[in-house]
C-alpha cells in the first residue's frame, strides 16, 4: 500500500509531526528522507530494503551514496539525501558541547568579547536553555559613549523567539568605571519581574570593562552569584 493511501494519522510524517520522531520505526524515518518508493513499492517497504541492503542501521550509517543506487528504486537524488543526513548527523557529534553558563564568570566570559574594545555602550543578550547551554549571543542595542537603552520587550522577546529557557544581560562602560548607573540598577530590576512573568530564568545582568567586570545586584532575596569586580582573563 502507498503511503499516501494510509490514514492521515498513520503516514510517517504526520506521525512525527504529532508524535516525534520516537515514535517511529527506523524505516519510517528513512521513508520520510526518501520521500516515495517506485512502481508500486512504498516509501517505508523500500526503506526497509535499503536497511536489508546495508545489514543494518548503522552500516547504512556509514554506506557511501554509490553504494545505496543498487537498490532498486534508489536513485541519485535518494541515495544524496540519506548520505548527507548520517553525515549531518556525524559533524553534530563531532562538534564540540555548547558553552554553558553556571555563574556570573561564565556569563562575563561569553558577553566580553562582544563588548571589549568598542567606544560606545553596547547591550548584549545572551540566552540559554533549561540547562545553561548557549544558545545565542547578540548585540541588542548600541547606545553613546556613556549610556545604553536597556529595552525590557525587545530583551524578552529575543530570548523568547530564540527558544530559550535563561538569560543574562551585559553592557560595557567605555569608560572604565564599573559603578551601576541608578538605570542600570532599574532595568536589573524590571528584566527580573519579566522573566519571571513570562517563566523565564534571569541569570544576571553585568557591566563590562576592557580589563574587568562586576555583577549589578537586584533587589531580589536570593544570593548574587558574585559580588564586586572581577578581573577579565585575556
Amino acid at each position: 500500500m502507498r503511503v499516501k493511501d494510509l490514514p492521515t494519522t498513520e503516514r510517517p510524517r504526520e506521525r512525527l509531526l504529532s508524535r516525534g520522531p520516537s515514535a517511529l520505526a527506523d524505516r519510517e524515518l528513512l521513508a520520510i528522507l526518501l520521500g516515495s518508493g517506485f512502481h508500486g513499492t512504498s516509501a517505508v517497504d523500500l526503506a526497509a530494503q535499503v536497511i536489508s541492503h546495508c545489514g543494518d542501521l548503522t552500516s547504512l550509517s556509514r554506506s557511501e551514496a554509490h553504494r545505496l543506487l543498487a537498490v532498486p528504486g534508489i536513485g541519485p537524488a535518494k541515495a544524496a539525501r540519506v548520505a548527507a543526513a548520517f553525515d549531518l548527523v556525524r559533524r553534530a557529534a563531532a562538534e564540540p558541547s555548547r558553552t554553558r553558563i553556571t555563574s556570573s564568570s561564565d556569563l562575563a566570559s561569553v558577553a566580553a568579547p562582544l563588548l571589549r574594545g568598542h567606544s560606545r555602550e553596547r547591550l548584549a543578550v545572551i540566552v540559554c536553555d533549561a540547562r545553561g547551554a548557549v544558545l545565542r549571543r547578540t548585540i541588542l542595542t548600541e547606545g553613546g559613549t556613556d549610556h545604553t537603552l536597556v529595552p525590557i520587550r525587545e530583551v524578552i522577546t529575543s530570548v523568547l523567539t530564540s527558544g530559550g529557557a535563561s538569560f543574562g544581560i551585559a553592557h560595557n562602560h567605555p569608560s572604565g568605571s564599573l559603578t551601576p548607573s541608578p538605570a542600570d540598577l532599574a532595568a536589573t530590576d524590571h528584566l527580573c519581574l519579566a522573566a519571571e512573568t513570562v517563566g523565564l530564568r534571569f541569570l544576571d545582568h553585568l557591566i563590562v570593562t576592557d580589563t574587568a567586570w562586576r555583577r549589578i545586584p537586584t533587589s531580589s532575596p536570593s544570593p548574587p552569584a558574585t559580588s564586586g569586580a572581577t578581573a577579565l582573563e585575556p
